[in-house]
């Protein structure tokens, strides 16, 4: 069967309703949403100014298309049209409008794109030392070094405001992306490869990451946090990192670290200062600092974080991380003593 032709009427309102509703998205989005029209950087101010120019100009190649969309309608109903359309140039307005301004449009976009790229590249932000960050994407967290500092941590970037700061990203299995849409552009994490991405943040505030490359099941939980604060309280931050687990202090907490050396925790966990080491999972050492646990998926309070220990894949499924067979007495004790991680 043929497909049936569309009036015309309604093919001219779909093509101003159907832009309309797009515009709405980003503000329905939630406040919780990274933005990159809420730049916090120099280059993502610049990638913002090219994305609003780019909106402006194609804002009015849409009302033109628009406009000689209802003067075709025009002509094929009447002199009408015909009058208007011999007025505005006839075939001339065709070549203006559809070879012309195009190639003057593009031209322009480009050479605006050109002048934004060097905003964006490490050379230019990193110039003058900073803070160095190896970032290595895995399915589905973030691992978070500081060689410098030799601190290790995961799925949380504490950076100073003011200080260029440059990340290494790199990923052990699949292709991943990192980006932080209110500092800078994104930036692939391809496996035996390294890429370097960097931003200097102008403003203390937490910004949310995302994995910007559909990398298998988990992709959407898949986040991060980049923590902007002031030198002194990063230089504070570094200084906690550097130390040793917390040692346990009650009774509830060295049963716990009993629970999770020897219900398996220890062997994809690594703990500074204690006989865990293992590599699978997130390094745990100050896990009770971060704000989120699960790669920026839940809350790190006891009780997402109990549920989180009891059964992962209900929250995450795919999921490295198996589910525990624990009691109710020894998971508090789990409980107690992993958010003594400080």
């Amino acid at each position: 069967m043929g497909m049936r032709p569309v009036p015309p009427r309604r093919f001219a309102s779909a093509l101003i309703v159907a832009p309309a509703a797009s515009l709405l998205l980003p503000a329905v989005a939630g406040a919780d949403s990274p933005s990159t029209l809420e730049p916090k950087s120099n280059a993502a101010r610049e990638i913002a100014d090219l994305w609003w120019f780019m909106l402006i100009v194609a804002t009015v190649v849409f009302a033109i298309v628009i406009a000689l969309v209802f003067l075709a309608i025009l002509r094929r109903r009447g002199r009408l049209g015909d009058r208007i359309a011999g007025r505005l140039g006839g075939n001339w307005l065709l070549a203006v409008g559809g070879v012309g301004v195009p190639i003057v449009i593009l031209a322009v976009v480009f050479a605006l794109t050109m002048a934004t790229l060097p905003a964006t590249a490490p050379s230019t932000q990193a110039e003058g030392g900073g803070v160095e960050i190896e970032v290595t994407a895995r399915q589905w967290f973030w691992d978070v070094a500081y060689p410098e500092q030799e601190v290790v941590t995961a799925n949380e970037i504490h950076v100073p405001v003011g200080e260029p700061v440059t990340v290494t990203v790199a990923s052990t299995d699949v292709i991943h992306s990192f980006w932080v849409p209110q500092l800078n552009r994104k930036i692939d994490a391809i496996p035996g490869r390294e890429n370097e991405l960097s931003f200097t943040a102008d403003e203390p505030g937490t910004y949310r990451g995302l994995c910007a490359e559909f990398c298998g099941l988990q992709h959407a939980n898949m986040g991060f946090l980049v923590i902007a604060e002031a030198p002194d309280d990063f230089a504070a931050w570094i200084d906690d990192q550097q130390q040793p687990a917390a040692a346990p202090a009650t009774a509830p907490q060295r049963r716990g670290e009993e629970v999770f050396m020897s219900k398996g925790c220890a062997s994809c966990h690594t703990i500074a200062g204690t006989p865990a080491d293992g590599n699978v999972g997130p390094d745990l050492t100050h896990l009770a600092t971060r704000q989120t646990i699960a790669a920026a998926t839940l809350e790190n309070d006891r009780g997402e974080l109990g549920g989180w220990v009891l059964d992962p894949q209900h929250i995450k499924a795919g999921a490295k991380m198996p589910g525990t067979d624990l009691s109710g007495p020894e998971l508090q004790a789990l409980l107690d003593y992993l958010q003594r991680l400080r």
